[in-house]
């Protein structure tokens, strides 16, 4: 089985290389060729391996980024409709709906005291269109600043867009946490954009309290700016925005993204935002009313549903107290089975280190006769060293989809796949 799963590799490799080769004649191709993100070459060689997609009955999802889409203990029901009329069939707005603006400015005013408007919001299909927009009109002698180990669309979105950045170890020695003062000591360039995921994707190392209040006066105004990606915002507890350490948003720098994706449990309905200065949000919302067309707005109605004050009080406490008991769970097995844990206290993620010179690569041809797969180190590597990275023995194990009677199974896949 094995040996038919490398063949696997092989193919898709083989088959990705043909394409790219064929692509790349501009007098074949009106388009140039773009690889998918990175855990989609896992997916498809599991689909290849399994015979089935991921996410299918009798598979296991370790490798997807998604929560529970059901009602958790001690929190609220999920809605399960919204009333639309004609007016909703109707072109919506550039920016959002005014109404789920004010409800998102609001939403970050009575937790965080950050003291916004619904103008500093702008809404988008899910949270990766808000980076990649604001990506696409960054000022060209800006550098960005990132971690060598961050989320792995981000490496995607910079090499599309041919941006220039540098990156700030992010490894073992530092425990995957690089400090404020690595991400702001740099000679690279006159301007500067750090950009991180908060929590962190893959680690769910979390930065808080004086930490973020630090990277917030630091990195968000003059020649610095700082884009902080917080679509796991609520699996932190307290859950922390760099919003609550802003004194005044229009004269900053400040790029925050958040979504309906994680905290609020509706990945299926693509919305997702930014908040930034006015002046920001300005230049964004004219992009839409060429290049977006705005968002759905039925969709935007189920986010605003999601937003009710009544839902938020509750959602505040039990996703991060349920996702607590399921890190602590599968941190303590993973641990039994001989796992080096680096993982954080957020997100819906363990962070894990392999024994005995084992790949995550090997490992995830091994889990795929079970059904399971893992997203392997070196996609998060934002230098993209493949067998030669160090990250290549790691891997990210989502707990995010599980519910907690698929534990005892979890853990007995994975303890035949490393034996």
């Amino acid at each position: 089985m094995g040996c038919w799963v490398d063949l696997g590799y092989e193919y898709y490799n083989s088959v990705r290389n043909d394409l790219v080769a064929t692509l790349s004649k501009a007098s074949e191709s009106f388009l140039s060729y773009v690889p998918p993100m990175g855990i989609y070459e896992t997916l498809y060689a599991f689909q290849d391996a399994f015979g089935t997609t991921m996410g299918e009955k009798g598979t296991h999802p370790w490798s997807q980024g998604f929560p529970l889409t059901i009602q958790l203990p001690n929190g609220p029901e999920m809605p399960t409709n919204v009333r639309l009329d004609a007016e909703d069939l109707k072109y919506p707005k550039a920016w959002g709906l005014p109404e789920l603006r004010k409800a998102i400015a609001g939403y970050y005013n009575h937790y965080y005291n950050a003291g916004i408007d619904y103008e500093n919001v702008m809404v988008f299909a899910g949270g990766r269109p808000g980076l990649l927009a604001l990506l696409m009109f960054l000022q060209p002698d800006i550098n960005i600043r990132i971690a060598s180990t961050e989320y792995t669309p981000y490496y995607d979105m910079l090499r599309l867009l041919q941006l220039k950045y540098s990156l700030v170890d992010s490894h073992v020695d530092n425990h995957f946490f690089p400090s404020v003062q690595d991400y702001i000591n740099t000679n690279d360039a006159d301007r500067n954009l750090v950009m991180l995921s908060n929590p962190c994707n893959p680690t769910g190392i979390t930065r808080s309290g004086n930490d973020l209040k630090n990277l917030v006066e630091k990195a968000s105004y003059g020649s610095f700016g700082l884009l902080i990606d917080e679509a796991y915002e609520l699996f932190h507890d307290p859950p922390a925005t760099a919003l609550g350490y802003i004194e005044d948003i229009n004269s900053s720098n400040l790029f925050v993204s958040g979504a309906a994706t994680k905290g609020l449990q509706a990945p299926g309905i693509r919305i997702g935002w930014v908040v930034a200065a006015k002046r920001y949000i300005e230049i964004l919302g004219n992009f839409s009313s060429f290049g977006m067309g705005g968002v759905s707005r039925p969709s935007q109605l189920y986010a605003l549903a999601l937003l009710q004050r009544k839902r938020t009080d509750l959602i505040h406490k039990a996703i991060p107290e349920f996702y607590a008991d399921q890190r602590q769970r599968y941190g303590d097995a993973f641990a039994d089975l001989g796992l080096d844990l680096f993982s954080g206290d957020g997100g819906f993620y363990h962070w894990c280190r392999l024994p005995r010179e084992l790949t995550a690569a090997e490992l995830n041809s091994r889990l795929f006769k079970y059904g399971a797969a893992i997203l392997e180190g070196t996609d998060c590597d934002m230098a993209r060293r493949g067998e030669d990275s160090p990250l290549r023995q790691f891997f990210r194990f989502s707990f995010g989809p599980l519910l907690p009677e698929s534990f005892e199974s979890d853990i007995e896949i994975l303890r035949m796949a490393l034996s």
